[in-house]
């Protein structure tokens, strides 16, 4: 009998690189949306650094845990929100803005260009998640969840570009990915 890991299980899994470089950049005590958080490695990371994390998601037990986790941080705050994330229902103006965004593994493109209304005028986009060509090293494999050649660059479109990669990397597995860190036009860091 085989068993597959849940995403519940992924929590001991380290934050990306690109996440932890990235937020060396926020504001002490910014506010931070995790948006499509999964088991909440990210989450529980950044409020261990004291950021106000926002996280959200549409798996209400895997915010459940996040929940618990989160009675054990004595810096950072976490607040959870159960959202479909792509349903038509999708609104997120009542959060008010962030100070930075992050993504992690997740694309569902009708809704990418809303993403940085999310942010305020100095906020940080960092985003990271699966390319064209992961189906050679296993899921996601489906182009549906994949992003084209540059595809993060065209999406960010009206944003500064601070770095960008398009590279396999080898943790916490082999994976195609394209990442991204941006700020809006009219804001330098």
């Amino acid at each position: 009998m085989t068993t597959t890991k849940s995403h519940h299980d992924l929590v001991s899994v380290p934050p990306s690189p690109w996440v932890v470089t990235h937020s060396k950049s926020f504001k002490p005590k910014a506010r931070v949306l995790d948006y499509a958080c999964g088991s909440g490695r990210h989450t529980m990371w950044l409020a261990q650094q004291g950021f106000e994390i926002v996280a959200i998601d549409r798996d209400q037990e895997a915010l459940n845990l996040i929940q618990e986790k989160a009675q054990n941080i004595p810096t950072g705050s976490i607040k959870t929100v159960c959202l479909d994330l792509e349903g038509e229902l999708w609104d997120l103006d009542s959060l008010g803005q962030f100070d930075a965004l992050i993504v992690t593994n997740y694309l569902y493109r009708p809704h990418l260009h809303k993403l940085p209304k999310l942010l305020n005028k100095n906020g940080f986009l960092v985003y990271e998640t699966f390319a064209v060509g992961n189906e050679a090293y296993g899921k996601p494999s489906n182009p549906d969840f994949l992003l084209k050649p540059n595809e993060l660059l065209s999406f960010a479109e009206n944003m500064q570009i601070l770095a960008y990669e398009d590279l396999i990397i080898q943790t916490p597995k082999p994976a195609c990915v394209q990442r991204v860190c941006a700020v809006p036009l009219q804001s330098k860091p």
